[in-house]
């Protein structure tokens, strides 16, 4: 296989084609050249003092920079770390530790990711969840009575929602959150490349499989002045926000991916509206079938929907089958036998759910061939109950 084709999918109706690059987007071609190149050069740590160390010490340095101008962030608001759920937690506890003093329950909505409510309940404390509308949007209000609360250290509302694609109110959380001395906790993962970062975090994280750069990069970035403190020190850190070895490589693939995606977002981002739109509307035509999230203030990439009397699971197999790869991230699964605690937040149907995001190569014909796959698999799977 080529660099940047495409893996073979099985034959079926129409083009078949990847369509969950909510879970990781396939790497960009700008990723993967700077990564080769960057192989031979970044290889060496860049804490010490010898040649080959300052030299990686100036990539991982040119590759904050990157990301900083593309964020419109400061550079050295900027860290690396291992992984966007490393990002995370080291944002949210960080914030959490920052405010022992004054205590340490967390507030957070109910629909934010699993990362973000295991990094809660990690440590002690209370941990309320604010309820969001039937598009799956946080009110700011609701935040601020929660975060008014006495012993209440931070709170986290993500910039987008991974599962259904709503668009949050973050800079209006923000502004309600003025006055309370409560630190605001953004993550950003499913946003990061597609959407401008919103304002008025303290701390977020982003990562960059989601955008397109290598596996095992995440950001985590503190704000300038935030009462941030590293929730896991060690004894050989260099400075506080250190994480280790840094991956010089992959940041800076991570870099050039991002800085790639951002000057194509606008272009891309309006493709990738109108394919979903079109898939919004087919998949509403579809018997017994709710499609969710908001529809218009949204990821331009995602669409989720969930259908009656129809296994996500067997509904997934069923499609890849034809060769159109979605995720089912809230049907009980085999793992956690559990319902979408995003859906299921939103009062929506839980059962027979399905996430389809597009990559940034996803060709209308791959829509259409999925859009034709879609009414068979499901009316096969209804009747093989007896519906």
């Amino acid at each position: 296989m080529t660099p940047g084709s495409r893996p073979a999918t099985s034959s079926g109706t129409g083009a078949g084609g990847y369509l969950d690059a909510a879970s990781a987007e396939p790497l960009h071609p700008a990723a993967r050249e700077t990564l080769l190149a960057a192989l031979d050069q970044g290889y060496a740590d860049p804490r010490r003092r010898h040649r080959a160390a300052r030299t990686s010490r100036l990539l991982l340095d040119n590759a904050r920079e990157v990301v900083a101008e593309c964020l419109e962030v400061r550079p050295d608001e900027v860290t690396f770390t291992s992984s966007g759920t490393d990002a995370v937690h080291r944002g949210l506890l960080g914030l959490r530790a920052g405010r022992a003093r004054h205590g340490d329950a967390v507030v957070h909505s109910a629909v934010e990711h699993s990362a973000v409510l295991h990094a809660a309940a990690w440590v002690p404390g209370d941990h309320v969840a604010v309820g969001v509308d039937r598009l799956g949007r946080v009110d700011p209000a609701d935040v601020r009575r929660a975060a008014s609360a006495d012993g209440v250290a931070v709170a986290a509302v993500q910039a987008a929602n991974h599962e259904v694609g709503t668009v949050q109110p973050v800079a209006e959380v923000a502004a309600a959150l003025a006055g309370t001395g409560v630190p605001l906790f953004v993550d950003a993962c499913a946003s990061t490349g597609r959407l401008p970062l919103a304002a008025g975090w303290d701390a977020a994280a982003a990562s960059a499989h989601k955008w397109g750069g290598p596996a095992g990069v995440g950001l985590l970035l503190v704000r300038k002045g935030a009462r941030w403190r590293n929730p896991f020190p060690g004894d050989d850190r260099v400075d506080e926000r250190s994480t280790g070895f840094e991956n010089v490589p992959a940041a800076l693939a991570a870099a050039a991916a991002l800085q790639a995606v951002v000057a194509e977002r606008e272009e891309v981002g309006r493709r990738q509206a109108a394919l979903v739109d079109r898939v919004r509307a087919a998949v509403a035509a579809v018997p017994d079938t709710e499609v969710v999230g908001d529809p218009r203030d949204r990821l331009p990439h995602l669409v989720t929907f969930s259908c009656l009397y129809v296994d996500g699971e067997a509904l997934v197999d069923g499609l890849d089958r034809r060769g159109h790869g979605v995720a089912s991230g809230s049907a009980c699964t085999a793992s956690t036998l559990e319902p979408s605690h995003v859906l299921a937040a939103m009062g929506a149907l839980t059962h027979g759910n399905v996430r389809v995001s597009l990559a940034r190569g996803t060709t209308e014909a791959e829509v259409e061939g999925f859009l034709a796959a879609l009414p068979e698999v499901v009316a096969g799977i209804r009747s093989e109950v007896g519906l």
